[in-house]
């Protein structure tokens, strides 16, 4: 995490005189900054409330900006009834349906009929039957509504479906159904998610610190970062209409208590030793500062610019998850080198009790001793360390082998709500039918010749057409292959390729399948542009923090064996142990950018403090053993409060976040406990100075080290 000073007592700069002046003056300013971030906070405030009503989390939020099946997502919306709400009443009795069942089917639809507007279905409607008579589901349309008044007139249609005769089960399912569970489960991280993360936080905090008011001051800090970035993030909404999603905003939240509460715990770490240095507050403070400052810049710096790099990315919620995790870094940045040191130095040394430090008394020994036996043992077996360590993670990479498939629509909840039990039970009865067909919009005047090239097409057992309005005309097409499977993916690719022989109708093609097949596609174009983007920014970062290119590329190859590492261990979970049925095609990218920009600033701040040593005179290879024995303990817990926070995205009801959480944590733990304790380190005993080339510390003369300790 950059330059952060952790220099032994003996080499710190002497102790300054006193300045009567710069003591008033360092007295009145943390009240300064206090002010300042409380009428920040009352600004922000109301802004940062209104974030949640402007996250966007319908369908073409979470696709390709230029894809296929994004055009026909948004065409849909502006024709006539494409804000009607469509539901499927799903009837289903084992050994088939009775009389009195249909009767009762008639009941409920002409009761809906009774109390909303329907624009399609309804009373009289005679359904559709499943070969064996078990099934039977009735299409319905609600006219246009908004979107609190569609979740109540679901939830009441619900009601009116609830406590069939034994035997008979009755569901509500269809787009519209989907759309308001989707909704619910959206509505229920925020709250769930900033909660649990601060539980987390707090209770780590408090284990860290053992102190029963230290820990609550970083935890303030961060809260006063989130309304702060929330507030931005609206701001951003409003002036430049980015895409913002609750997996993103839940996200910044993450980033936001992990990166900043590292941030507090480096600087906490340093402004302690400070005060055992220095007899007054401010002044331990201003020398915490000093030290932590360019490792904060750094750290910041380099994950806010990794998370940039998605501006590259074509998917519209990864594109847009990049300026809002930037934010959310640089908004914790901030408060932790403002807000934070003014709160600790207000508060005085007894908010360190009861292990109060003293002006004058000796570091006590702890967690340095630890780290230094690991560093006692790297030295006397760097190449075994080195090879073991690497085939670890080349093991655990090959579980990348057995990842799940694509996920489909009906698998993005690790819980199930109803609609997506009703669509299940649609698709087990229907195999030749999906309750939501694919559609295709092509030009008004064209429309019969697109039905007549969609039903020559190979896979494709019906097509009809639907509305129409503006100039185009909307066309439900039917695979003949079930939903979502192999063949219908197929028939969508014929179809396209069978319909631009029409270049004139200007026929797209969309529909779930067809969005998730734009979704993979576009996900693996993305990962070819912005992975190399973003190794090659900090690859940059790195060789401008350590001037050399040996150790540059040492901690880049790290952090992405970590992921390689982690993605492997998901692959040997996701299905097998936690039950998912498939891959988001966002997790490759995304985890990838937050392992390799969260995990690299561990490796610089151990990278850096070497070379500090080396600069002090010593040998690279007692460098190494110094640095992994200063530094050890504050990131080992900087690296489990971060692991912590991705944790609560993996106890998420959204397979996507559950995913993602599990591979960031996952990596952020290898590389803090394996990675860079022993593989960078024992990399960096055998290289020596060569690892600082081609800077010119590796022209320096090598000087003799004692196995096991510094020479």
């Amino acid at each position: 995490m950059g330059a952060l000073d952790t220099r032994p007592p003996e080499s710190v700069e002497p102790v300054p005189p006193p300045d009567p002046g710069g003591s008033r003056r360092g007295r009145a300013l943390p009240w300064l900054v206090l002010g300042a971030w409380l009428a920040v906070l009352l600004l922000a405030l109301p802004f940062a409330g209104r974030l949640g009503d402007a996250t966007a989390d319908e369908g073409v939020a979470y696709l390709p900006d230029s894809a296929e099946s994004t055009e026909v997502a948004r065409l849909t919306e502006l024709l006539p009834g494409g804000d009607t709400t469509d539901l499927l009443l799903v009837q289903q009795r084992p050994g088939g349906l009775t009389a009195a069942d249909r009767e009762l089917a008639g009941r409920r639809l002409a009761e809906i009929a009774e109390r909303f507007e329907l624009t399609a279905g309804g009373p009289g409607d005679a359904g559709l039957t499943s070969a064996d008579g078990a099934t039977a589901l009735y299409p319905f349309a609600l006219g246009e509504l908004a979107e609190e008044a569609r979740a109540e007139a679901v939830g009441e249609i619900r009601e009116l479906l609830a406590g069939p005769p034994a035997g008979l089960t009755m569901a509500l399912g269809g787009g519209g159904a989907l759309g308001v569970d989707a909704e619910a489960v959206f509505e229920s991280i925020d709250v769930t998610l900033m909660l649990a993360t601060a539980g987390i936080v707090a209770l780590l905090l408090v284990v860290t610190y053992r102190s029963p008011l230290l820990w609550l001051v970083p935890l303030v800090a961060v809260g006063v970062a989130a309304v702060a970035a929330m507030a931005v993030v609206y701001g951003l909404v409003r002036l430049f209409d980015l895409t913002v999603t609750t997996m993103s905003s839940s996200v910044m939240t993450v980033l936001i208590f992990g990166a900043g509460t590292d941030y507090a715990l480096l600087l906490v770490a340093r402004y302690r030793e400070e005060l055992r240095r220095r007899p007054a507050a401010g002044e331990a403070m201003r020398a915490a500062l000093r030290g932590c400052g360019p490792a904060l810049l750094a750290s910041s710096g380099t994950v806010s610019l990794g998370l940039l790099c998605l501006l590259a990315a074509d998917l519209n919620s990864s594109s847009g998850l990049g300026p809002v995790g930037a934010v959310g870094v640089l908004c914790a940045l901030a408060v932790m080198v403002t807000l934070l040191p003014a709160l600790l130095v207000l508060l005085g040394r007894g908010v360190f009790w009861p292990l109060v430090p003293r002006f004058g008394a000796p570091a006590p020994a702890g967690r340095g001793s630890f780290f230094a036996r690991l560093g006692s043992s790297v030295s006397r077996r760097p190449v075994a360390i080195l090879v073991a360590g690497s085939l670890f993670l080349g093991v655990l990479s090959l579980g990348a082998l057995r990842l799940p498939g694509p996920l489909g629509e009906l698998d993005n909840f690790t819980d199930r709500p109803d609609s997506v039990r009703a669509m299940e039970l649609v698709a087990d009865a229907f195999p030749e039918r999906s309750g939501q067909p694919i559609t295709v919009l092509a030009d008004a005047e064209h429309a019969a010749r697109v039905v007549e090239l969609a039903l020559a097409t190979e896979g494709v057992a019906e097509a009809e057409p639907a509305r129409a309005g503006g100039g185009w005309r909307e066309i439900e097409v039917f695979a003949a292959d079930p939903p979502e499977s192999a063949g219908e993916r197929a028939t969508v690719a014929a179809l396209r390729e069978r319909l631009a022989e029409l270049p004139a109708a200007r026929a797209v093609v969309g529909g779930p399948t067809a969005q998730a097949m734009d979704l993979s596609s576009t996900s693996a174009r993305d990962q070819l542009l912005v992975i190399p983007l973003v190794l090659l920014v900090v690859l940059l970062v790195l060789g401008v923090l350590l001037r050399s290119l040996v150790a540059s590329v040492l901690l880049l190859a790290a952090v992405v064996a970590s992921w390689g590492a982690a993605m492997g261990l998901g692959g040997l979970v996701f299905g097998p142990v936690l039950g998912f049925a498939g891959l988001d095609p966002q997790v490759p990218l995304l985890s990838f950018v937050f392992c390799v920009a969260l995990g690299v600033d561990y490796g610089i701040f151990l990278m850096h403090r070497m070379r500090e040593e080396v600069l002090g005179g010593v040998s690279t290879r007692a460098a190494a053993l110094a640095a992994l024995r200063t530094t050890g303990g504050v990131i080992a817990s900087a690296g489990v409060v971060l692991a912590a926070t991705f944790c609560v995205l993996a106890g998420m009801p959204m397979v996507v976040m559950a995913e993602m959480g599990f591979v960031v944590a996952v990596g952020v733990l290898l590389d803090t406990f394996l990675v860079r304790t022993y593989l960078v380190t024992s990399a960096s005993w055998l290289l020596d100075r060569r690892v600082w080339w081609p800077g010119r510390l590796a022209r320096r003369p090598a000087v003799p080290v004692r196995a096991g300790g510094v020479g």
